[in-house]
């Protein structure tokens, strides 16, 4: 029995780990890693394993850090069978079709500039056949709590991880008798407390626990004071005549914010004909299926739902085309633009914020977490100028950093979380900064007399 880490393992995205057990080759997640200068080096390498030898892909949520790189997995050999939750198999069929279309539009614009220097055309990393073909992959759906039978002596069980629609920690059964081991992975685990998704739920008691760590180096502010600080940042923003841009991720995130717009509104804390656009094919989508689930919220939320549309704005405009998107950049002034991507890493906020980053009178509210090198953390460190497209664009907007809408458990709710989990033979701390997150919550889980590790990049562990 053992466990091999091939992405966020000593950084925070490309979440894949591997389970192998008694000739049993099971892949938990196969994510794009994003942000950091090596990234499209990283997502075009080696897997650290032949996907032709993986028998099944167990799939925590349709975050691309997660789901981005199994349309290569396919093109590489992957024939196995991939299972998810209902609503993570429709969120990630719209994600791995815009990441496909986004790789082809790369690779088009890429062998332009080869041509130009007279070099044949770099490979592109996946198509849309291949996002189709990873599509036709997704086999039997998992429901909250319900052991799935992997084939063997192996067990998997999907528990509610409270981070995005769908979402699921996963834990394994895997041997029997005294032989059998119990193995949780975490995924990416919800920030509690907040009015949509339900929180995590709690463990059981394992051996070993795979845990993330995004922000394993702090605490979040309150939802209720973070909820207050975007609309007094919006208000800001306004009274001195400038737009309002918000990077935010598609999933989750866009429909947090979109209620609590829709909420201010409804309570006169915003004007009632408050111009926002959700400048994002995707979010929409996702906006869409999130209609489809209201079993899979809060019941508050459920009969909010039940009595309105709970993302429902007077001012609301949903931008699909290119050409919709761009006929924004001619309010000079009252506009809330929502747009990804979260970390500003690329997609339409970053047209935007070309457009609006020199501006005194604009505002760039961030609601999420930002990796080390994307465009979203060199804001938030203080950046008085950015490079956008190969141009110098200067930072005079004020910048808003708002974290209690993050997606992701914090410091005490991890620890509390994995408390449930008891005494484990060890603990490998995953998906988070090595010099922050990673690092603190080691400490903290080594301070209670917890083994801990944090494995290096494709590095494989015998499990005892």
């Amino acid at each position: 029995m053992q466990i091999s880490f091939h992405g966020a393992a000593g950084q925070v995205t490309g979440s894949c780990h591997l389970f192998e057990h008694d000739g049993q080759r099971i892949l938990i997640d196969c994510g794009l890693f994003q942000g950091s200068h090596d990234a499209a080096e990283d997502n075009a390498g080696a897997f650290g394993f032949d996907a032709s030898e993986i028998d099944v892909l167990l799939l925590t949520h349709a975050h691309l850090d997660h789901c981005g790189r199994i349309p290569l997995l396919i093109r590489r050999g992957f024939r196995g069978e991939i299972i998810a939750t209902a609503a993570t198999r429709e969120l990630a069929r719209i994600v791995m079709l815009d990441s496909a279309n986004i790789q082809e539009e790369d690779a088009k614009r890429q062998a332009r500039y080869q041509r130009r220097r007279g070099q044949p055309p770099l490979p592109r990393l996946y198509g849309i056949p291949d996002a189709l073909r990873a599509l036709d992959a997704f086999g039997r759906v998992a429901r909250l709590d319900e052991p799935i039978d992997l084939g063997g002596d192996i067990r998997a069980t999907f528990i509610e991880a409270g981070h995005i629609l769908g979402s699921a920690s996963i834990v394994i059964e895997a041997g029997s008798g005294p032989d059998a081991r119990r193995i949780v992975f975490s995924g990416d685990l919800g920030n509690g407390g907040r009015p949509v998704l339900p929180d995590p739920a709690p463990p059981p008691e394992a051996d070993y626990v795979v845990i993330e760590s995004t922000y394993g180096d702090r605490e979040h502010r309150s939802f209720d004071e973070s909820r207050t600080e975007i609309v007094e940042a919006i208000r800001k923003i306004h009274s001195r005549g400038g737009n309002a841009i918000i990077p935010s991720f598609a999933l989750e995130r866009t429909q947090e914010i979109l209620f609590v717009l829709s909420e201010a509104v409804r309570h006169e804390e915003l004007p009632r004909n408050l111009a926002v656009f959700l400048d994002s094919p995707m979010a929409i989508s996702a906006t869409e299926i999130f209609g489809r689930y209201p079993d899979a919220f809060q019941p508050q939320f459920r009969d909010t739902m039940a009595a309105r549309d709970p993302f429902g704005l007077e001012g609301l405009r949903f931008t699909r085309g290119a050409d919709e998107s761009m006929a924004i950049n001619q309010i000079p002034s009252g506009a809330v633009i929502i747009a990804g991507s979260g970390m500003c890493t690329g997609g339409r906020v970053v047209h935007h914020l070309k457009r609006n980053l020199w501006r005194e009178d604009c505002g760039i509210i961030l609601v999420g977490y930002a990796a080390e090198g994307t465009l979203a953390r060199r804001l938030v460190d203080g950046a008085q100028s950015v490079k956008i497209y190969g141009q110098t664009v200067a930072v005079k907007a004020e910048i808003f950093t708002i974290n209690g809408f993050s997606a992701h458990a914090d410091q005490a709710e991890l620890l509390a979380w994995h408390a449930h989990t008891g005494r484990p033979k060890q603990t490998f701390i995953v998906h988070g900064d090595p010099d922050r997150g990673m690092s603190h919550l080691q400490k903290a889980l080594e301070a209670k007399g917890l083994a801990t590790r944090c494995p290096k990049m494709h590095e494989s562990i015998h499990l005892d």
